[in-house]
């Protein structure tokens, strides 16, 4: 199939990215390990994964780097803010990482801006997972 007759909803988006232009998706560390009542929201983000690596040859020869970060377990507002409000479930969910704490959304956003920088320039297609360790 040529990329001429290819699909994509974000080819409209395409034309509007300069060369060199960056997309970054949000996946989960939920796409690489399992809890409970959690199927589709993490079925939803490994999808998310298949879709970065797809994009990334559709828009590869616009120089279009596409990629996704997979976070952890995070101090966010996620799920009504449990981890950032509940003293006991970060300490909990952070025993079951290698740094032994839950993420800041700093954390997040610093590996954001790593994937949009050019010191990654020669990156696309990739998940970055950024979970201090989670579940390993």
């Amino acid at each position: 199939m040529s990329n001429q007759t290819r699909t994509s909803a974000f080819q409209g988006l395409a034309p509007l990215l300069a060369d060199g232009g960056r997309i970054i998706n949000v996946s989960s560390s939920l796409s690489r390990h399992t809890s409970a009542d959690t199927s589709v929201y993490s079925a939803s983000k490994a999808a998310v994964e298949v879709l970065i690596r797809t994009l990334a040859v559709e828009l590869g020869a616009g120089k279009i780097r596409v990629n996704a970060i997979a976070p952890g377990p995070t101090a966010t507002d996620f799920n009504g803010g449990a981890m950032r409000d509940d003293a006991q479930m970060r300490e909990g969910l952070g025993a079951q990482t290698a740094l032994g704490r839950v993420g800041e959304p700093q954390e997040i956003g610093d590996a954001i801006a790593a994937l949009a920088s050019e010191d990654l320039r020669w990156v696309t297609a990739q998940r970055l997972e950024v979970s201090g360790g989670a579940l390993l």
